[in-house]
């Protein structure tokens, strides 16, 4: 598959996290895309496009099969959807994952579990790192890869070199052991905020 710049890497995500998050708003208009790639919660890094840039990544999307232009009966105004999950044969688990890591940058187990929690609830830590070495293990083109301290990173743009060199740096010197505690630590976590909404559930 040929890798995605960072504008269409963005504008992709965008699209698939309201799809999964918020579908009674998608497609997306024109205007509520360019504010979904602008907008500054759950984005790093923010940036500010203006809708000529936005329109362009999407006909470079276009181009290769991941967005489609929605117009005509049932639609007042010309939208747009995505269609990574077509086209690269990818589920919902598949899809949340690699939408936060679009939206995001490199994380780790934890924080994408988190992080997906309104497009997919995954069980544990562990489902999600089966989920993340499914896709880096696809041949010929692996979606995902380990970074530095335990990150994880997508692979479908064409930065995720620099992003790999960055997340090594982060994590460098390395230490094995170090980065196992803190998954340990990590999955605790989970763990106990699961027992807590449980437990709070029972006074709803």
């Amino acid at each position: 598959m040929e890798r995605l710049g960072a504008v269409e890497t963005r504008v992709l995500g965008s699209l698939l996290e309201k799809d999964i998050a918020t579908p009674e708003y998608y497609p997306l208009t024109l205007h509520a895309l360019v504010n979904a790639c602008n907008q500054k919660s759950s984005r790093d890094p923010v940036v500010n496009y203006d809708e000529d840039t936005v329109v362009q990544a999407l006909e470079l999307l276009k181009a290769k099969g991941l967005a489609l232009r929605i117009s005509g009966a049932g639609h007042r105004v010309e939208k747009w959807s995505h269609r990574l999950g077509e086209a690269l044969n990818l589920g919902r688990r598949e899809l949340a994952l690699l939408c936060v890591l679009m939206l995001r940058g490199p994380q780790t187990v934890g924080e994408l579990r988190a992080r997906t929690e309104r497009m997919h609830d995954f069980a544990d830590t562990e489902e999600v790192e089966s989920v993340l070495e499914s896709l880096a293990g696809r041949q010929p083109d692996p979606l995902t890869a380990r970074g530095g301290r335990g990150r994880w990173m997508q692979m479908l743009s064409e930065t995720q070199g620099e992003e790999r060199e960055m997340a090594g740096a982060r994590g460098a010197p390395g230490h094995p052991a170090i980065d196992a505690r803190i998954e340990a630590l990590e999955r605790e976590v989970a763990e106990l905020r699961r027992e807590w909404e449980r437990f709070r559930s029972q006074f709803e």
